[in-house]
């Protein structure tokens, strides 16, 4: 058996043990929505409209026990939605979860990255969150992924970030110290993994980043297990991540949280300090950002396949032809106090409450609405720069 079959053994037996993630089994509909899973939304987060087809293909790989994969399934109601995970166990569960959900057109698979090719379909969105810095060849991994992206598709990629899950690595490897030479007794690891974390003092920085950050997820074994017991786990820093992104051959989109690679939150207070950061090249931005705030334990972040359009709305003719409906991914809507697509809460002023009821039910172009509301296009630019807006450009 090589290496990479071998850890791929020891990844199937950890989620044949604990199925991941734990989440319960609901008779309905997931509550809310995560909006990197919401086809619209993502589509507009990445070239700044709304995309001209619903009906598309869209993988969830890695689909574990198919949290993801049921979202996937109810947020895109036009979608075939295709999960595959390595783990049979999990497979079995994501087959229940979406049975009792009445997630219909998914078809789930138990098949492993490395070996997507098998499947048929190329597709328009794939999903893969949690799943690569878990291969024992992240590359491999990527690359055969991207080979079934379409052009002009999406691909959402969650994977770790080294920085902030530093104490997480130092317990991983104490425990791995003191199982000895088997590590594949899972509950075993759970049992002594518990067992440590009881013996530390309070004060210990293990324990205190635990509680602070960890422990309420970790109360159940089966993420206990995912986070201190994993047989192979690859953290990456901004250098090592577009290592990964440029083997992959596709083309970086940009993070899915913005607000967090702003770097005037950090050191805005000092104009020469943010002048030399505006003139470093991208990615020793982003470093600069990920060392001054060593809290992220994790990159979200879309590829794409080009060629994939993109729209600024920079022209005003062009911005006025444009439709406008509300975006999809808004609690409390219609309402001058809402969340917007990321949970974060937006208080509109009256004008921009009524340009976006007056955007309902989405056939008037934003010239003709901003005529007969005297709302002007910086206004409409805000909405969308605020991703409160779709815009389907004049054909």
């Amino acid at each position: 058996m090589t290496d990479r079959s071998q850890i791929s053994a020891a990844v199937r037996q950890l989620y044949n043990t604990y199925p991941f993630p734990p989440e319960p089994l609901l008779d309905e509909p997931p509550p809310g929505y995560n909006w990197r899973w919401h086809w619209q939304a993502a589509y507009n987060f990445c070239t700044g409209r709304k995309p001209q087809r619903d009906d598309v293909q869209i993988l969830d790989a890695g689909c574990g026990t198919g949290v993801g994969t049921e979202y996937l399934v109810h947020l895109n109601p036009q979608a075939q939605v295709t999960g595959i995970d390595l783990s049979e166990e999990a497979i079995n569960v994501a087959r229940e979860r979406c049975r009792r959900s009445r997630a219909q057109r998914v078809r789930l698979q138990n098949l492993s990255i490395y070996e997507v090719d098998q499947l048929e379909t190329t597709f328009d969105y794939i999903n893969c969150v949690g799943v690569l810095h878990h291969l024992p060849d992240p590359i491999a991994g990527i690359q055969a992924l991207a080979n079934r992206l379409k052009p002009g598709g999406l691909m959402h990629v969650f994977v770790y970030a080294e920085l902030g899950r530093r104490e997480i690595y130092l317990a991983q490897q104490a425990l791995g110290l003191l199982q000895g030479g088997d590590r594949s007794n899972f509950k075993e690891g759970v049992r002594l993994g518990r067992q440590l974390f009881q013996a530390l003092p309070e004060t210990n920085r293990l324990v205190v980043e635990d509680k602070r950050r960890w422990s309420l997820e970790n109360h159940r074994d089966a993420n206990f297990a995912d986070m201190y017991l994993h047989p192979q786990e690859v953290d990456y820093n901004i250098e090592t991540l577009f290592e990964l992104i440029d083997a992959s051959g596709l083309s970086f989109v940009g993070f899915s949280n913005p607000a967090y690679w702003q770097v005037d939150r950090l050191i805005g207070s000092d104009d020469e300090l943010m002048a030399r950061s505006q003139q470093l090249p991208e990615r020793d931005y982003y470093r600069l950002v990920e060392l001054l705030d060593p809290e992220l334990t994790h990159y979200e972040f879309f590829l794409s396949r080009p060629p994939l359009e993109q729209w600024h709305w920079q022209q005003d003719d062009i911005l006025r032809q444009a439709i406008p409906e509300i975006h999809p991914c808004l609690q409390g809507w219609p309402s001058q106090s809402l969340f917007n697509y990321d949970y974060q809460i937006v208080t509109l002023s009256e004008a921009e409450f009524a340009f976006m009821q007056a955007c309902e039910p989405g056939d008037t172009c934003i010239g003709d609405l901003c005529d007969r509301l005297g709302f002007n296009l910086a206004g409409v630019r805000s909405l969308l720069k605020q991703q409160l807006l779709l815009l389907t450009p004049a054909s």
